[in-house]
């Protein structure tokens, strides 16, 4: 008897579809085919660079798999640059753009094509991502946010035809990290170390009680910041050598009483200080 079981496979799926394509054919038949022949060809070497297979390319999109995550991620990356590469030389009136989404997860195999929700929700997550972009599954984020040279910013739950919301990703690519930065650069000193503090602060989580003193007493004139350093330190000294015995009230106060005398000269009226002449 013929075995008609259904062969499965666990796959990466890269799925690349071309940004406004109707609209692009609508204003330019030949020169849209063109280009996206010479897209496609590139393409589909890239996927060899990275031992992955063309499984179809209907109407305007390009199915690939891979049989590594780290790979398929890297090619669509690349993918992405040379295509801009490519358009950055004649820059063309209406750019050709793709949208890559890429989906690790299994697949029925029939032939040389592969079926199934591994495939479809690649298609989904394309249909997320920027012209010029890629967005991947929380499954390949997973698998690649540690190994691979680029950033990822979290989309959360998105809804997606006919597939269950899933966490996706969106890759945050050179020219992406660029803008970034450009924009940071443009921001006021404030706003680029209040974007710094953040940044540290969703890094490294809550500040610390030693990070809130240092910050309270980075706002104090630094005589105050200092004699108040110096009285913590002498009232360290005397509870952990002898708190049987107070002696730290005598120079804490001396300190204090000089730091006083000290803000209330530098803050009298400049006429005081030098007469009438």
């Amino acid at each position: 008897m013929p075995d008609d079981k259904v062969k499965r496979r666990l796959t990466t799926v890269l799925c690349a579809d071309v940004y406004g394509y109707s609209r692009l054919m609508e204003a330019d038949e030949a020169g849209t085919l063109e280009t996206l022949r010479r897209y496609r060809t590139a393409i589909a070497g890239l996927v060899e660079r990275h031992d992955g297979r063309i499984v179809n390319t209907w109407g305007d999109a390009v199915i690939a798999e891979f049989a590594s995550v780290v790979e398929a991620v890297q090619c669509a990356v690349e993918i992405q640059q040379e295509i801009s590469n490519q358009d950055s030389d004649p820059s063309p009136v209406n750019p050709m753009r793709f949208r890559i989404g890429i989906n690790l997860g299994d697949v029925m195999v029939d032939g040389s094509d592969i079926y199934g929700d591994g495939v479809n929700i690649a298609s989904r997550l394309q249909e997320l991502a920027e012209p010029g972009g890629v967005v991947i599954s929380s499954s390949v984020y997973d698998q690649v946010h540690n190994k691979l040279s680029v950033g990822f910013d979290c989309l959360g739950q998105r809804p997606m035809k006919n597939i269950a919301p899933l966490t996706s990703y969106r890759v945050t690519l050179g020219d992406q990290a660029a803008g970034q930065r450009s924009v940071a650069a443009n921001q006021g000193p404030a706003r680029r170390e209040e974007a710094g503090a953040m940044r540290m602060g969703d890094r490294h989580g809550p500040s610390s009680w030693t990070s809130v003193i240092s910050d309270w007493l980075a706002k104090l004139p630094r005589p105050v910041a200092a004699a108040l350093t110096v009285s913590a330190f002498l009232i360290l000294i005397n509870l952990f050598t002898g708190a049987h015995k107070i002696w730290f009230h005598w120079p804490v106060a001396a300190i204090l009483f000089a730091v006083v005398l000290r803000t209330v000269l530098g803050h009298r009226p400049e006429s005081d200080s030098k007469g009438e002449r």
